[in-house]
């Protein structure tokens, strides 16, 4: 579906494109001015629509709840830890985390009206990880770690400019999906899964099993 989306911007890019190239070269000079200055933003926006393409690419349709990936950690100090997390796709990640918990983020695009009714699914994109101390002291002096995972690498942000809006665009929302703080620790493996309403991590091992009861 997203894919079909990306190539109807495409498309609206193209056709941009053309109509820019013709009103540029086309027709007497006697309006030339008029002609370039249209011409010229017949391009520029094909530009930014093109850029906001590939920024709507990198989200990825969620029919339903699946697994996005793992996140291990081994202990390195004192609430510090080295992080890896490897994606559904097997791709992985390492980084440093400070504190006693983590937390992964999403950003999620849930359509609503008829764009819902038409069965478009949200989209989510995977956002960052980060680690926090349990102390409010902890957290006001000691060292701070969050990372981002994927973001957008064409200088448009689809995600950011739609929350701009304040909730006031009826066909979309766009929130963040946040998987709950879970206690680090050493030798500790979680799985994190997705749905409509967010992220979800569970314990895969004894080590985050025995972490999460001795927190909770």
């Amino acid at each position: 579906m997203y894919i079909a989306i990306t190539f109807l911007i495409a498309l609206l890019a193209l056709l941009l494109v053309f109509w820019g190239a013709k009103v540029l070269v086309g027709g007497s000079w006697v309006f030339g001015f008029i002609r370039g200055t249209i011409g010229l933003l017949f391009l520029a926006a094909a530009l930014l629509i093109i850029l906001v393409a590939a920024d709507v690419y990198s989200y990825r349709n969620l029919a339903e709840e699946h697994s996005v990936g793992t996140v291990s950690f081994r202990k390195v100090g004192e609430q510090h830890y080295e992080a890896k997390f490897s994606d559904a796709d097997g791709l992985a990640q390492n980084f440093e985390l400070h504190g006693d918990q983590w937390q992964l983020d999403a950003r999620m695009l849930k359509w609503q009206g008829w764009l819902a009714r038409w069965g478009i699914q949200p989209a989510y994109r995977l956002d960052r990880l980060s680690g926090r101390y349990l102390t409010l002291q902890d957290e006001r002096s000691k060292e701070r770690s969050v990372h981002q995972l994927t973001g957008s690498n064409y200088g448009v942000d689809v995600w950011q400019s739609l929350r701009g809006f304040d909730s006031k665009l009826p066909f979309v929302d766009a929130v963040y999906g946040s998987a709950t703080f879970l206690p680090m620790e050493d030798g500790a493996v979680y799985e994190v899964r997705i749905s409509h309403s967010g992220l979800l991590a569970r314990p895969l091992n004894q080590q985050a099993t025995s972490a999460l009861n001795e927190w909770q």
